[in-house]
């Protein structure tokens, strides 16, 4: 075992994704709908493995950090490719490809019958390619590529069904909303750049002390806040915080597999892992601390919220990933970056096995996705029943299970923080618990248990066509083929014991420890839950008499007694509250501020700047104008083109008599004065 890692072994893992996309894409017609899904499962077959064996390398004590490629110099700045591979990069690589591959074999079925499939296969091999191009950079330049790249194949991917005018809407939607937040992102790597001098990360970190000590120019603002502050802002568009979360939701019109790709392991993770990895410049403002630590609880809290009232089985767990991704950041608010990323990675298995899940009930359906028209589907598919049960388990922090270690842990992390912001976000992460169990045991039970609503469906759907007599043709729902919930079972298996498994080496052992930087002496939250720890299994028994396991148990139990045992009852809480209901279907008018507000007025803006600046000033002053003296100059001096001989005489004696008196005029004058 060497002490640095192979070159080779890396660039194999980044680039054998891409050669798989290359081939679906350039090369599908030719090789056809099998040749396209061979060549880009083992592509991110072939990056797992290498994904793999790097983290077995750096849980051995390996390591990289070095340039692959040098693209140019412009001075002292260095603009290259290169990578980073530590305990945290390695842990994502194998987050990314294993999601991935799952989600590119559960895609031979859910697509098997789509005419862009080579196409979609690209895509999603694109995508990986992408992420992982993120996570290894070890400089900002490669880092924003990944990061542009990410959001580019995304919008190709949620607009993958051109032809769906919501599809096309869904897919600008994200990418409008994503270039606000990458405006901010680009800003803080212009501030690194112009302060620090280079776009390295070691060279950067190195000079954080002097950042720290530097006010913003012109005004009395920390630099370092600044900068962080904008680096966030480039977070919450890609992963989706309040007020950038808009385009989230939105994503679900895109298939369901790269609902489970984006929403799991790759685009909405690139925030967290992002700030994540510049810890050491966060830790250096807790103003931006408090207020990544704010947005994340709002986010975690209220987004929870719009899951209740959700009758789209994609969209329930869309919002939950929206929920979820506000844990996150308020771990990462409180400086507790492992246990942010530590959520991230049990979160990406349960979460793409809930949209996976999803997805199979679809199929099983025949494309209804509204959860009124479900229900008792536990007998017609066992396997996505009972791995949906277990993903729902460990999205509600249920013990032993994944989500619960790491949900607790956010928690518990909250509660040590002594920030301004830290009351309120633990309040949001408490109350968030209660909602979470009850949203997704509300579509646990309607989809899966009660009655067989599909025999009648009370909210018939797009591809439901009553006959000549007026009844609706039945679709006995069934269990997907087996290349649907093979997928199914392996991410069931981490979403149970991955977090049993890995708690230890990640929040309190060697994994991380060179690649987050904490300040102990000011950010107590990680010390407190080292010394709180007694094991996973401990930590688990205890938790049976906890605030968060019981609010988790009475919203399991109040949604079964709302929606199996007394389903009259949600009507009436709707018509009691209709206001709150009203704001609630209305996303709390997030997407109509923008399209009645911030929409209208950059319209006004263009508008004015059309007419007043290019019209008016540079069409009529600037354009028009000119040419309109240069017509008056030229009439006025082709009164004195007359073509007669005379004429110009005169002319030509009148200026030299006038030229001899303007010249001879002081003489003149003081000839007179003598």
């Amino acid at each position: 075992m060497s002490a640095t890692l192979s070159q080779n072994l890396l660039l194999t893992a980044a680039l054998a994704p891409l050669a798989g996309a290359i081939v679906a894409g350039f090369f599908g017609k030719t090789v056809g709908r099998a040749g396209s899904h061979v060549a880009t499962i083992l592509g991110v077959l072939v990056s797992f493995v290498c994904s793999v064996m790097v983290l077995n390398d750096v849980n051995a004590g390996a390591r990289f950090n070095a340039t692959v490629y040098e693209w140019m110099v412009l001075g002292n700045l260095k603009m290259e490719v290169g990578f980073l591979i530590d305990g945290l990069t390695a842990m994502m690589m194998c987050v990314v490809t294993s999601v991935s591959l799952m989600v590119h074999i559960y895609t031979i079925g859910y697509m098997e019958e789509d005419p862009g499939y080579q196409r979609f296969f690209s895509y999603i091999s694109m995508f990986t390619f992408s992420m992982l191009m993120l996570v290894m950079s070890n400089n900002f330049l490669q880092l924003f590529f990944g990061w542009e790249a990410v959001g580019l194949v995304s919008y190709l991917l949620i607009g993958f069904w051109y032809k769906k005018p919501t599809a096309i809407f869904a897919n600008m939607k994200a990418f409008l909303v994503n270039r606000v937040g990458d405006f901010g992102f680009i800003l803080g790597i212009g501030l690194i750049v112009t302060f620090a001098g280079s776009l390295n990360y070691t060279e950067v970190f190195a000079k954080a002390p002097q950042l720290a000590a530097l006010k913003f120019p012109g005004n009395d603002w920390m630099l370092i806040t600044a900068i962080c502050i904008c680096l966030f802002i480039g977070a919450m568009g890609k992963s989706a915080q309040v007020p950038l979360h808009v385009w989230l939701p939105d994503s679900m019109e895109g298939p369901t597999p790269i609902s489970a790709l984006i929403h799991a392991a790759t685009m909405v993770t690139a925030g967290i892992f992002m700030v994540t990895r510049m810890s050491p410049l966060f830790e250096l403002s807790d103003t931006a601390l408090n207020f990544v630590l704010v947005i994340g609880a709002i986010t975690a809290l209220f987004m929870g919220f719009l899951g209740i009232i959700q009758n789209d089985i994609k969209r329930v767990v869309a919002y939950s990933t929206l929920s979820q991704l506000g844990y996150m950041t308020v771990a990462l608010g409180v400086s507790a970056y492992s246990v942010a990323v530590f959520h991230l990675m049990t979160h990406a298995f349960f979460k793409a096995l809930l949209f996976l899940g999803a997805g199979s009930v679809i199929i099983g359906m025949h494309h209804d996705q509204d959860i009124r028209n479900m229900g008792g589907l536990r007998k017609y598919m066992p396997i996505t029943w009972i791995t949906s049960l277990l993903g729902s388990l460990a999205l509600i922090g249920t013990p032993f299970f994944a989500g619960f270690y790491s949900k607790d842990s956010i928690i518990e992390a909250v509660h040590a923080s002594h920030l301004p912001g830290a009351g309120f976000a633990y309040f949001s992460v408490v109350a968030g618990v209660f909602i979470t169990a009850f949203y997704s045991f509300r579509m646990y039970f309607l989809v899966f248990h009660g009655e067989e609503r599909f025999r009648h469906k009370p909210s018939p759907g797009e591809h439901d066509h009553p006959d000549e007599h007026g009844h609706m043709h039945v679709h006995v729902p069934h269990e997907s083929p087996a290349v649907v919930w093979v997928p199914l079972v392996l991410l069931a298996i981490p979403s149970v014991v991955i977090g049993y498994l890995t708690i230890e080496p990640m929040l309190y052992g060697s994994l991380l420890k060179d690649a987050v930087f904490v300040n102990g002496s000011v950010h107590h939250a990680m010390a407190e839950l080292k010394t709180e720890f007694h094991g996973a299994a401990a930590m688990a028994l205890h938790a049976f008499g906890t605030l968060p396991f019981w609010l988790a148990a009475a919203g399991v139990a109040l949604s079964w007694w709302m929606y199996m045992k007394a389903p009259a009852v949600p009507a009436a809480i709707a018509r009691t509250f209709a206001p709150i209901v009203r704001i609630l279907e209305n996303k709390y008018y997030f997407d109509a501020f923008n399209e009645k507000v911030l929409a209208a007025g950059a319209r006004a803006i263009g508008t004015g700047l059309w007419k007043g600046g290019d019209a008016g000033l540079i069409d009529g002053v600037v354009i028009n104008g000119s040419a309109r003296v240069v017509g008056v100059f030229a009439g006025l001096t082709r009164l004195l083109q007359t073509g007669q001989l005379y004429w110009y005489a005169l002319t030509m004696v009148l200026g030299i008599f006038g030229l001899l008196t303007w010249q001879l005029w002081p003489y003149l004058g003081s000839a007179v004065a003598r």
